[in-house]
């Protein structure tokens, strides 16, 4: 008998604590046609069984409305559908294409694009997959010649041709619990096909258009027997698949790639809750390089790894951002290696400090300069990013001890001591051993930064400037971008003797993501980096987490960190520009990092170090 007593029915809700499980939302995609927004039942139930919770996504004239409810989310489906409109890949229509649908395909496509700016897990089915191909640069043809029927005219729930998966893709991982036996094989040879074997599925299809191109952010992950793409996703360690059948149809032997979205859509969730909670900070960007170049902080400029935009999506909260001063060569003016029209590099350091405080003094509800770890921390609670200052290259002093005290008033918390090159101050990793070592001016300089807090940054430094500079320091010492020369052999990077003794003196590694840095290059696949040396171009996340559980083996949790390099050639698949850091974060849960090690990893370590430095000065600037 059916039961119309609301009490009875909520009872099983009120009697538990919490009233129900916290599931992931999973945002999906309306059609529109007349009046009407409709949606196939079927994916909502979809993602219940696969334990997320649906929240439907009409289409709307004006995408702003949605950004709210998008910044919630934890994944977006994208729908089946009518055709794309070929405008939006700059061609015309050919004769057989079908109904397009302006207002989905100006909502859905730019959705898509502002989707994976906020990293967020996508399943793209039937349209939907050509909608994520268009909105990351892919291309779809308009219509397909081949000798097997794309479109069938079978029930929706019934396979009618097989697609072959590319093994080691996400979406063989997604369907590895439902390897199938190839029926002809298996006749042929009696026995099931090898565990290696490509798998074959048998799938349902509805499509005329397809994707012919997957561009450069999406891979090929699964074909039909005519060649025809049946499967893209990210290349770029992203959670990104698109599927051009429907496995919404499919029940369960659908039901694997809603359990691999909503799974996905759980470890966003988790990483962006880890954000809200914890304070995370990126120990070096030369984003202030470009300030010559006119760009905007705050907008979403993509001549930037760094800005607003791209901190908001990955979830940072602080950032070093150091004025960089290149090093002449002898008979060179330090005036003809920077954009500005500069008298002395401590001229173009104040000019680099007055264009941050700008950028700041223009969104103070958004931005702020940091000085110290409370600031940081009152930023956080205060919903603002922090901005701290750094020097890369002491030549900022211009061999004058009393500018230390006027960068340390301007706010700057640490100075690297040299860059490829050496200098007055030292010995650099890329020097001709100039001093031994340090300088007697060098050691002048670590005494008086000793006393004003300055953190003294070692990452440049040659090895006896490295050893000689934490034997003379009273304080820890921090490199703000390096890894570990045991697995690239490289002079900028640290060894494990280095890396041990920088431990020992209660010091920081903050490992950064130069490739040049992380994985040594093959000669026929290098190019030439900013700095004049060998540049991979296939070092990627997988190499960072290397060296990152390497120096956590070598130093200990509570000694390592990140230094990106953003806009000084860092950046590798997978983590290319400040959007994607929250992918790091992801990534460390999946590697069993402990939420309290993340914590440590993200900022931590680099702010503790800090706040000992600065509480043993003895000088009050």
């Amino acid at each position: 008998m059916p039961d119309f007593n609301i009490d009875h029915r909520l009872r099983h809700i009120y009697d538990v604590y919490p009233e129900a499980p916290a599931r992931p939302l999973v945002g999906i995609t309306c059609d529109s046609g007349g009046e009407d927004f409709s949606l196939r039942r079927m994916y909502c139930l979809q993602v219940e069984r696969a334990g997320g919770t649906p929240v439907l996504l009409p289409p709307t004239a004006d995408i702003r409305t949605v950004l709210p409810l998008l910044d919630t989310l934890h994944a977006v489906i994208f729908t089946g559908g009518g055709d794309h409109n070929p405008l939006w890949m700059g061609e015309e229509p050919v004769p057989q294409l079908g109904t397009v649908n302006p207002l989905r395909d100006s909502y859905e496509l730019p959705l898509c694009r502002l989707a994976y700016n906020r990293h967020l897990p996508m399943l793209g089915i039937c349209r939907g997959m050509q909608t994520i191909a268009i909105a990351l640069g892919g291309h779809v043809c308009q219509h397909i010649e081949t000798g097997i029927k794309h479109s069938q005219s079978a029930p929706k729930d019934e396979a009618t041709h097989s697609v072959t998966i590319t093994p080691g893709t996400m979406l063989d991982k997604a369907y590895a619990t439902y390897r199938h036996l190839d029926a002809d094989e298996a006749a042929r040879r009696d026995t099931l096909l090898p565990a290696d074997a490509p798998m074959r599925i048998h799938v349902n299809s509805f499509h005329h258009q397809a994707v012919d191109n997957a561009g450069e952010h999406l891979k090929v992950a699964a074909v039909a027997p005519d060649n025809t793409v049946e499967a893209v996703e990210s290349d770029e360690y992203r959670s990104i698949i698109g599927v051009q059948w429907h496995p919404e149809q499919m029940a369960e032997a659908g039901l694997p790639l809603f359990r691999w979205l909503v799974e996905a859509a759980r470890t966003r969730r988790d990483a962006v809750s880890f954000h809200q909670t914890h304070v995370t900070l990126d120990s070096h960007c030369d984003t202030p390089m470009f300030f010559a170049q006119d760009i905007d902080f705050l907008k979403r400029d993509p001549r930037i790894l760094y800005d607003l935009h791209k901190m908001d999506d990955g979830h940072v909260d602080a950032v070093s951002m150091v004025c960089y001063l290149p090093q002449p060569a002898i008979g060179e003016r330090f005036s003809e290696k920077v954009g500005f029209d500069v008298d002395s590099p401590s001229h173009y350091a104040d000019l680099i400090f007055d264009h941050i405080n700008d950028i700041c003094q223009r969104a103070p509800q958004r931005l702020s300069i940091a000085r110290t770890p409370a600031d940081v921390w009152r930023d956080k609670r205060e919903g603002r990013h922090s901005i701290l200052l750094g020097i890369e290259n002491g030549i900022a002093l211009e061999h004058n001890l009393r500018l230390l005290k006027h960068f340390k008033q301007r706010g700057v918390t640490y100075i690297t001591l040299c860059h490829n090159g050496d200098n007055d101050i030292c010995d650099s990793a890329r020097g001709c051993n100039t001093h031994n070592g340090l300088s007697k001016f060098g050691r002048e300089v670590i005494a008086a930064m000793n006393g004003l807090g300055i953190m003294i940054d070692l990452s440049h430094a040659a090895e006896t400037s490295f050893y000689q500079a934490l034997e003379a320091s009273s304080a820890p010492i921090v490199c703000s971008h390096s890894n570990c020369r045991a697995l690239c052999n490289h002079p900028r990077n640290l060894t494990d003797d280095q890396m041990r003794a920088l431990a020992a003196a209660g010091g920081v590694m903050q490992l950064t993501l130069y490739h040049g840095f992380l994985k040594l290059p093959d000669a026929h696949v290098s190019k030439v980096g900013i700095v004049g040396s060998p540049v991979p171009s296939d070092a990627d996340i997988t190499d960072f987490i290397r060296h990152l559980e390497h120096a956590v083996s070598v130093m200990g949790i509570d000694h390592v960190g990140i230094g990106t390099d953003f806009d000084g050639d860092g950046g590798i698949k997978g983590l290319r520009d400040a959007s994607e850091l929250v992918n790091l974060t992801e990534t460390l849960m999946r590697h069993g990092f402990s939420q309290q090690d993340i914590s440590k990893i993200w900022g931590h370590n680099w702010l503790r170090v800090m706040a000992k430095i600065q509480g043993m000065a003895d000088v009050t600037p």
